[in-house]
């Protein structure tokens, strides 16, 4: 992107008469950028076009002739990213390729993301492929993985374990979780017998 966007929806427009003579518009308008609309309404009323030069104005204003390219919000873009291209649906997996090849940042993003998410799945050297993605990361002009290799190293044994080893706190993290949401369910409304009861009994 050439600069930031919000987080926004791409508009939907309704179909209008100038519709089929969008393609004309376009390559007109790429020919030659300023030609003037009486010249264009001219064109596409020799085609058989019968709506109003207001509704060709209006719809010029609105950009509608250049493209029709929704609005890919970085929310969106990072869910992109950060899903297992297996789960992705066609058409999502042909705007991931759009956006990967946008800018090499882009390209080198989308391969350092794979590359750290095969590595997830806990193996016998993941370790030492870590160490390579970390300079390869290090390398890249991402600054914000610069901070986020920077933090790996900061518990790089911890980080080790739960690349290489089969063992996990998963089931231990879900009793802390499960444990809190029943403290927020009854937070003021009795005390601690009836906690320890729902606790033990659930």
């Amino acid at each position: 992107m050439p600069e930031p966007t919000a987080l926004r929806i791409a508009p939907t427009y309704r179909p209008t008469l100038v519709d089929p003579y969008r393609e004309h518009l376009r390559a007109r308008r790429m020919a030659d950028p300023a030609i003037p609309v009486t010249h264009l309404l001219r064109e596409i009323r020799e085609l058989g076009y019968l709506g109003s030069a207001n509704l060709l104005v209006r719809y010029l204003n609105q950009g509608r002739a250049e493209g029709d390219r929704p609005v890919t919000a970085p929310r969106h873009a990072s869910r992109l990213l950060l899903t297992d291209p297996q789960h992705l649906r066609p058409k999502e997996t042909a705007l991931l390729e759009k956006i990967t090849a946008a800018c090499p940042e882009m390209t080198d993003l989308a391969a350092l993301v794979g590359s750290f998410a095969s590595l997830l799945t806990p193996a016998a050297g993941h370790d030492h492929q870590l160490t390579e993605w970390i300079a390869t990361a290090r390398a890249a002009a991402l600054p914000h993985l610069h901070g986020f290799a920077n933090g790996l190293e900061l518990d790089r044994p911890a980080v080790n374990a739960g690349l290489t080893l089969p063992f996990h706190n998963g089931r231990t993290e879900g009793v802390n979780t499960r444990t809190k949401r029943i403290m927020r369910q009854m937070h003021g409304r009795a005390g601690f017998d009836l906690l320890r009861h729902r606790i033990l009994l659930s």
